[in-house]
């Protein structure tokens, strides 16, 4: 698929990148609205406690660290969209079954478990494919505005979705707030189903799955520019998911700001992702594709040292800058890093590159809430701030250590197919400095 030069909508005007951009958007929107309709059900409904509320996050990001290898090899044998449209209708029923077993007097925390455990697996599967499908449906050189779009849309999503759920909640009930989900799935899965792209047919593989899971974790593990961006995603989510669990506790606590502030200030800080996929490609052309990643991921990330220096009046609004800046940085290096990734990996290799990647990236999630929790207790919330912001800020140090920092630009190669990769995959020539 091609677009036309100058065009003011640039993809957008492509009936078949459109579809799937309101699809991935929907879907994002209901994954975002689901992560505060899930818990206010098990509250409001359930009176759950405060630990079974945590499992249900616990079980919404478990199937990471369990499926996440296989699922990427499984999506290399599967057509794409029809990955993407299953892991619609399931989490489209998942959530339907909760108002209905409320209705008929039978829900329980359980089914709320399993509900989160279900809906996670069908994220899994749905993410992959459909940043292994993308290749597919756009020219290389799209791919650049094309993962701008989603990613946009993906972090408004992210800032609308809290909000909406708390909305539906107020106006519908809690389980209303759920129906509504649901029908963002639907919404999803009609758009995906309309897509006349015809995907490649993926070949079938008579390899064993172990095999294939290895071969696509060695691709990430023997790629130095691959590598050392799993090893940055790895640090960075360690500490930024522990630096995001302390933020109402030091906003309100610390602070002493209101509860209904302190959600206005922390949306006002998630505008740093629209921002940052807004300007991602003129960072990559002015700056070149690969200063731009280091730049977003690790040039601005010390900024956020500032956060912790937060207090009533000007200190709020540094609070917010500092905030927009961190997340927007990160977003347009995640733009731009995303591009390169779906056009240097094989189409063949690319669920299982994606998911190794993300099993080591989400699997510092847990961790890092863990960690912030315990250093809060022992030092106080704004000393642990400063500590994991700090590791935030020290975890660029992994991408100067790789051939990034030696680049203007990214590759533009391809690695070698399934075929023909070998243990000690190198980057291409094309790697070198522009």
């Amino acid at each position: 698929m091609t677009r036309t030069p100058g065009s003011r909508f640039g993809l957008l005007q492509h009936r078949d990148f459109r579809l799937l951009w309101i699809g991935e958007s929907a879907s994002s929107l209901g994954s975002a609205v689901t992560t505060v309709a899930l818990p206010l059900v098990a509250v409001t409904v359930l009176g759950a406690s405060a630990f079974e509320v945590s499992l249900l996050s616990a079980a919404a990001w478990l199937p990471w660290l369990l499926i996440g290898l296989p699922a990427g090899a499984w999506i290399d044998r599967l057509p794409r969209r029809r990955v993407m449209l299953a892991a619609d209708w399931v989490s489209l029923t998942a959530f339907v079954s909760v108002p209905l077993a409320a209705v008929a007097g039978r829900l329980t925390v359980g089914q709320l478990l399993a509900v989160a455990l279900v809906a996670g697996v069908a994220k899994v599967f749905f993410a992959t494919a459909y940043r292994a499908y993308l290749p597919s449906l756009v020219a290389g050189h799209d791919l650049l505005e094309a993962n701008a779009k989603l990613q946009g849309s993906e972090q408004v999503a992210n800032l609308m979705g809290p909000g909406l759920a708390g909305l539906f909640a107020q106006l519908l009930s809690a389980l209303g707030g759920l129906v509504v989900d649901a029908v963002t799935f639907a919404v999803s899965a009609l758009c995906l189903s309309r897509i006349r792209h015809a995907e490649p047919v993926p070949e079938r593989s008579r390899r064993r799955l172990l095999p294939e899971i290895r071969e696509g974790a060695r691709t990430v593990a023997h790629d130095p520019l691959l590598r050392g961006n799993t090893l940055y995603g790895c640090v960075a989510n360690l500490a930024l998911t522990g630096y995001q669990s302390l933020l109402v506790v030091f906003l309100v606590g610390e602070i002493g700001v209101s509860p209904g502030v302190t959600g206005v200030l922390i949306a006002a800080t998630s505008l740093g992702g629209v921002v940052g996929a807004a300007v991602a490609r003129r960072m990559a052309t002015r700056f070149g594709s690969a200063r731009a990643t280091l730049l977003g991921k690790a040039g601005l990330a010390p900024v956020g040292l500032l956060i912790p220096l937060a207090d009533q009046g000007v200190g709020l609004v540094v609070f917010v800058m500092a905030g927009v800046v961190i997340v927007a940085g990160i977003v347009a290096g995640n733009v731009v890093f995303s591009g390169f990734v779906q056009a240097y990996v094989p189409d063949a290799l690319m669920g299982r590159v994606s998911t190794s990647v993300q099993v080591v990236n989400f699997g510092a999630i847990p961790l890092g809430a863990v960690l912030a929790g315990a250093l809060a207790e022992a030092f106080g919330v704004r000393a642990a701030l400063w500590a994991m912001l700090a590791v935030f800020a020290l975890s660029g140090l992994i991408l100067l250590a790789s051939p990034l920092r030696r680049l203007r630009d990214l590759p533009t190669g391809r690695l070698p197919g399934p075929e023909t990769t070998e243990p000690g995959v190198r980057v291409s020539s094309s790697s070198s400095p522009c």
